[in-house]
Order: C-alpha cells, then sequence, then structure tokens
C-alpha cells in the first residue's frame, strides 16, 4: 500500500514526513525503521495491515495508570522501529531482518476492532513496537474506533513528526511516551536518534490535550546520573505540568545489552524520590515489587487513593476521587 505522509523529490528519491528522521530515500531502498520503501518513485508501507501481535491486556501493563484503571485494553504490535535501541525489549519484531522479509500477518483495521469488541476491551493501544512505523493502520484503526467511541492510545518513543500528530489529534485520546535519558549523547549512543524532537513533541502532546505519562527505562551507569534524573524529573515538572504521572521502569537484559545487570531495587527508589522531591505528584516504579511505587496517593491530603498489587488494582473510595479529602485526582477514570 503507499504510504502517507512523504514527498517525491525531482531524482526519483522520497522524502518520508513520518518520524524526525526525515529519511530521503531512494529509488528501491529504506526508511530507518525497515519498513516504509521508495517503489519506482512512490513511498509504500511493508507494514499496513501487517500485525505481529495482539492481545487483551490491563492497562497498567502499557503502564497507564491514570488511564481507565483496572480495565482491559486491545493490545497492537506490527513490526519496524525508528530506534535502534541497544536494549530493545522487543527486538524480534522491531528490528526488521536484514532479508527485509516482515514478519506477521494480514489483517484489516476492520478486523481489529471486531476482535476489540468481541474481546469487550475498554480501549485500543498501539505498540509493542512503535506505531509510528505503521502510521497507516494507526491511523484507519482509530478512526474507527473513535467511530465506536472506544478510546485509542500510543505507547511511542516520541519521535514522530508535527505532521504524524496532526494527522492524529482527534483520533488518540492517551499516550505513554517513552523519555529514554535525558542527553543528546545517550538517544545517539544507545537509540540512533535525537532527544530534542521528543521534548518538543512531548509539550505538543500535552497542549493537544491527550492525556500523557511519561515513562523512563532506568539503567544502570547508563542514563541513572543524579543530574540527569533531576533535569528529566524538572523537564516533566515545568514543562508538563506537576500531575504527569512519571513512571520510571526497571531494565532486565535484553537484545545487545542482555548480559548487563538489572536495575537494583534502591536505584530506582532514589529515582522515585528525585521525582517527588521534584515536585512531581505521580511517580511510580515499574518491572520490579515496590509497595510505595505502585500506589497513588492524593497529592492534597497524602491519602492512598489507588494501590496495585502486580496490574490488580484496589480503588479505596470512588474511582478517581480521595476518600480523605474528596479531590479528583487528574486523569481519564470513565471505564
Amino acid at each position: 500500500m503507499q504510504a502517507m505522509l512523504w514527498s517525491p523529490n525531482a531524482d526519483g528519491s522520497v522524502t518520508c514526513r513520518l518520524c524526525s528522521h526525515r529519511c530521503r530515500i531512494r529509488k528501491g531502498g529504506k526508511g530507518r525503521c525497515g519498513v516504509r520503501a521508495n517503489v519506482r518513485g512512490a513511498l509504500m508501507s511493508l507494514a499496513n495491515e501487517v500485525v505481529t501481535a495482539v492481545g487483551m491486556d490491563p492497562v497498567e501493563k502499557k503502564p497507564l495508570y491514570h488511564f481507565m484503571p483496572g480495565t482491559k485494553i486491545f493490545s497492537i504490535g506490527s513490526a519496524g522501529c525508528n530506534f535502534s535501541c541497544r536494549f530493545c525489549q522487543n527486538s524480534n519484531i522491531s528490528q526488521v531482518p536484514a532479508s527485509g522479509m516482515v514478519p506477521g500477518r494480514r489483517t484489516t483495521p476492520e478486523e481489529l476492532i471486531s476482535l476489540a469488541v468481541t474481546n469487550k476491551a475498554h480501549s485500543l493501544a498501539f505498540t509493542y513496537n512503535e506505531p509510528t512505523v505503521f502510521f497507516e493502520l494507526v491511523y484507519e484503526t482509530a478512526r474507527l474506533a473513535r467511530e465506536r467511541e472506544m478510546p485509542s492510545v500510543l505507547v511511542t518513543n516520541g519521535f514522530m513528526s508535527s505532521d504524524c500528530l496532526r494527522a492524529l489529534s482527534s483520533s488518540i485520546t492517551a499516550a505513554n511516551v517513552d523519555l529514554k535519558g535525558f542527553t543528546e549523547d545517550f538517544y545517539a549512543t544507545y537509540c540512533g536518534a535525537r532527544l530534542q524532537p521528543v521534548l518538543d513533541n512531548l509539550k505538543t502532546i500535552k497542549k493537544m490535550g491527550w492525556w500523557l505519562e511519561v515513562t523512563t527505562l532506568v539503567i544502570p551507569g547508563v542514563n541513572d546520573r543524579e543530574d540527569e534524573l533531576k533535569a528529566l524529573a524538572a523537564f516533566i515538572h515545568d514543562e508538563l505540568g506537576a500531575d504527569t504521572p512519571w513512571h520510571i521502569s526497571a531494565f532486565h537484559g535484553a537484545y545487545r545489552m542482555a548480559d548487563y545487570p538489572s536495575t537494583p531495587l534502591p536505584t530506582l527508589e532514589h529515582a522515585w524520590r528525585t521525582g517527588r522531591e521534584a515536585g512531581l505528584h505521580f511517580v511510580y516504579i515499574g518491572n520490579v515489587q515496590s509497595i510505595v511505587g505502585s500506589t497513588t496517593f492524593c497529592p492534597q491530603c497524602g491519602a492512598t487513593v489507588l494501590k496495585r498489587e502486580g496490574f490488580a488494582v484496589r480503588v479505596t473510595g470512588a474511582l478517581g476521587e480521595c476518600p480523605s479529602c474528596g479531590v479528583t485526582l487528574p486523569g481519564i477514570w470513565k471505564r
């Protein structure tokens, strides 16, 4: 299928306008994502209507803690990625093989919506690999979901273009964006990308009105320096707001860093305190067991509002409302 968001060039190459790489692709070539190809001067999507994984997940797994807690979300993944993270948790689908064969099976947006409805999903998530690179499938499926009043969510690295954000602005309700570190050197060395476009897109997403949560995978000795975590937490507080949830996630060896040590719990708890000291109201710890790091506290009186054990959620009072002082917490609570 011919892709969306691209421009032809006089020499037969094309410029992909889907993400911040803005790849210029010669005839017969592919973009950095591995799934957008120049075929005789036109940009084609190799991932359109291709899925590698679908499943019903707890929404907390995305992770989203202030978005319809305790509900199931129908999750959809395709193939390819515009990053080349050395620590990728889903490299089997994000890194397209050298053969160029895109893994997965064919489907349609209509079939995906039908599966979501049949499985009584409360919402849709485009996840597992970077949803930007299977934009055409996201665009049409989210449009159909909106017609059924089913919210759609992106779990993304946040490197999309402004064109991409504008095209999805009315179809997406929430996003969890990976803010993988807070230096340009980290993004260049470990992700094959740049930090600034992610920061710009985070601010744009907040202004667009999507519900936004941020995740940082903390890798010991790589992106866990005190000054870096403080700067990252300050950015969330100052630019995205104190009510923006920050998920601090434990690293476990994967892909090209398979033998690298896992993140110690004290490192995560220190990052949790760093976020709280920066003024963030909602800081969470993921990928490990942490009682404090999985609980939602009222920012006004400090009472426990939601308690989590794994992906199970226990609500203390009315959903999204502090049982002690009655304040309504920020988020999307309607199920």
